[in-house]
């Protein structure tokens, strides 16, 4: 079968991997490819709560990259799954540090999607000395602007989607959704979260692309990551204080940035992007896709996002 991506690097296999026990409850999936003498570059994936996948080691050119993935708390090989307690975004920078001192790493580059790129701005600001640059995509700034939109805004645009999403929660809850869906994906009963877990990710995934694709196979690997950590980040605002990340751009504008949004991303919409870029100034490219919604994986955003990386290990910025 024919490469449907053939402008990303070729599929490669770790060149090593682990596991790393980061507290009493948590221990996480980590793994390293490409060039162990290159530049350092840490993927930081979305959700969260969606882990990572083998299509994300091939943003990088393996001869001139060491990669360093791994699944965050409560997600993909990390265990245990779905775990909400000791589950914070300082926590979670917490690990990309300890991550990093393991693996002998005193500056990276750092690539991130989504809550990806959320979690890579809370990280860089906290740990600027440790950061070469950004590769942005898909912008969350995890305000409670961008939280109503991600789950009322698709009635505007996927009304049999939003009505589908609606529908198990009684009428005189849907007041509150997020806590309405919040109560039901905690539920210890696999009878009660179950349904809706899947119900939050497909909600989701039926809005990633902008043409329709058809539905994928639940995953419970998936389902029970997504439905678990978005609902929990969401009703905790990311652990963020209000408008946090854009307050504190001052701390990393002097580094390179390239920021990667689709100009029709209604799970990410544009505006966040924008106004990040503006924040960071001079040192921040912001390129919007024009035919692209928020998947990585969509033809004008993955091409984007190897163009930075190649231009990273190139110039060491980006134009």
């Amino acid at each position: 079968m024919p490469d449907a991506l053939p402008h990303l690097f070729p599929p490669i296999q770790p060149r090593h991997s682990g596991m790393l026990a980061v507290d009493d409850i948590h221990t996480i999936y980590w793994e390293e490819v490409g060039n162990p003498k290159g530049i350092p570059v840490v993927f930081l994936h979305g959700g969260p709560g969606a882990g990572m996948s083998p299509q994300h080691r091939r943003f990088f050119n393996p001869e001139h990259y060491r990669v360093v993935l791994f699944d965050q708390r409560g997600a993909g090989k990390s265990t245990p799954l779905g775990e909400v307690r000791n589950n914070t975004t300082q926590l979670l920078i917490e690990d990309i540090e300890r991550l990093r001192k393991m693996l002998g790493i005193d500056q990276w580059l750092v690539f991130g999607g989504s809550w990806g790129s959320t979690l890579a701005l809370a990280y860089g600001q906290a740990h600027p000395e440790r950061c070469l640059g950004f590769v942005l995509r898909g912008i969350f700034l995890c305000t409670q602007k961008e939280i109503d939109w991600f789950l009322h805004g698709s009635e505007w645009f996927h009304p049999e989607v939003y009505d589908e999403f609606i529908a198990p929660i009684p009428a005189e809850e849907r007041g509150n959704l997020l806590q309405a869906y919040v109560q039901r994906i905690m539920d210890p009963d696999p009878a009660v979260h179950w349904p809706a877990v899947r119900a939050w990710s497909k909600f989701e995934g039926r809005r990633v692309f902008l043409l329709p694709q058809p539905d994928e196979a639940p995953s419970d690997i998936l389902d029970l990551g997504v439905g678990r950590m978005e609902s929990h980040y969401m009703a905790n605002l990311g652990f963020f204080s209000d408008n946090q990340l854009l307050a504190n751009v001052d701390r990393i504008a002097h580094l390179p940035a390239v920021i990667v949004q689709g100009r029709y991303d209604v799970i990410c919409p544009p505006v966040s992007a924008w106004r990040l870029q503006q924040a960071w100034g001079d040192h921040a490219v912001l390129k919007m896709i024009p035919d692209a919604g928020h998947g990585a994986m969509e033809q004008g955003i993955s091409r984007a996002l190897v163009q930075a990386t190649e231009q990273f290990r190139q110039q060491g910025r980006f134009a």
